[in-house]
């Protein structure tokens, strides 16, 4: 079924450029005329001419599903236009050929199947092994014309619009040294943040637990044990809660729906979410997806004013999108620290963050985890 669907797709691509290759040669008689003339003038401005014929170019891209470069130029795209007419042309030649065959096979059959002649011919057995042994050349040629069309076609368009692979190398580079300064100040602003809930909560409680079990021992007093063993308590709690802002545990042995339920749990305010994931994607991902809706759902709660959010988790294709939205304010600035923040913790991935706060709210988060 596969191979007859591929063969169905190489007819409508080999078809489909024929007639665009007609459209483009007659394009190309008007829009050279003018580009050259307009060269020569030194214009440099783009024309509806030169936007048109971007829209082809990139549209024989898409057909034979090759990507281009978006950087391209009219100059470029012109080229490569009149470079591929002629292809486009030869395609549907050989499709007509297809045809021909084809049709000359079923007028055929159904003369001989009526006992009446084709051309003057009744037939026997010899003639029917020569035409089926000529058909079977015909055909194998034919096809082949067509696979190696659509093989220079896609060729063409990789030499003449695709982009660079020396200049897509550079831009990958770049984008992983930014990735990677990225990377270093979010863990620099996670140390810090950490230190700072250490130091002004953590380590204040425990210093006036200190004092106030000082005091008991020395006065003897039941109320300040009690006082004393509360203290403790909260302490606990609250590093309980800086362990899991560092890393959720839990999310090794639970899977990112059940430590996402402990967070919408420890919200201040009401959480729903939603995981629709047919299967548990790489830990690198579920981390990104557990800080990201981790974060925002206090964002949410401390900044927003908001009274409720909601969290899905789907996927789609191979990435894992997840989305945020609360009832809030809204005005969350993406260059904010917080934000930020979430986007160079995505960005590591390879994933992007995506961020819609008008004023007056309400705020949608998403965030778009490759798990390739």
């Amino acid at each position: 079924m596969g191979r007859v669907a591929d063969a169905l797709r190489l007819l409508w691509e080999i078809a489909l450029g024929a007639l665009t290759a007609v459209a483009e040669l007659l394009f190309l008689i008007v829009a050279a005329p003018v580009r050259a003339l307009r060269k020569v003038r030194g214009a440099t401005s783009p024309t509806a001419l030169d936007r048109a014929a971007l829209w082809l170019a990139r549209f024989e891209a898409r057909r034979l599903r090759v990507p281009v470069d978006d950087s391209a130029d009219a100059g470029r795209a012109m080229a490569y236009l009149a470079a591929r007419a002629p292809l486009g042309l030869l395609g549907g030649l050989v499709l007509s050929l297809l045809e021909l065959g084809v049709a000359t096979v079923i007028r055929a059959g159904w003369a001989w199947t009526h006992n009446e002649p084709h051309d003057g011919m009744l037939p026997t057995v010899p003639l029917l092994l020569y035409f089926g042994l000529i058909g079977i050349v015909l055909l194998f040629l034919d096809i082949s014309g067509l696979v190696g069309v659509r093989v220079v076609e896609r060729r063409l368009v990789r030499n003449m619009l695709a982009p660079d692979p020396t200049a897509a190398l550079i831009r990958r580079i770049e984008q992983l040294a930014e990735t990677r300064a990225g990377i270093v100040a979010a863990v620099d602003a996670e140390r810090r943040r950490i230190e700072r809930d250490l130091h002004d909560g953590l380590q204040q409680r425990l210093v006036a637990l200190s004092m106030l079990i000082g005091r008991a021992r020395r006065g003897g007093k039941a109320e300040l044990l009690t006082q004393a063993h509360e203290d403790a308590q909260r302490a606990l709690a609250e590093l309980r809660e800086v362990a899991w802002r560092v890393y959720p545990s839990g999310l090794d042995t639970l899977g990112l729906a059940d430590a996402l339920a402990g967070v919408a749990e420890r919200s201040s305010v009401p959480v729903h979410v939603r995981c629709d994931l047919t299967s548990r994607p790489p830990m690198a991902v579920e981390t990104a997806a557990y800080f990201v809706v981790s974060e925002t759902v206090t964002n949410a709660a401390k900044h927003a004013a908001a009274t409720g959010v909601s969290v899905e988790i789907r996927q789609d294709g191979t990435m894992v999108v997840v989305r945020i939205e609360d009832d809030g304010c809204g005005g969350a600035v993406p260059t904010g620290g917080g934000l930020s923040g979430l986007a160079r913790r995505v960005a590591a991935i390879d994933g992007r963050l995506l961020v819609d706060s008008p004023a007056g709210g309400p705020t949608v988060i998403t965030a778009e985890l490759p798990c390739g």
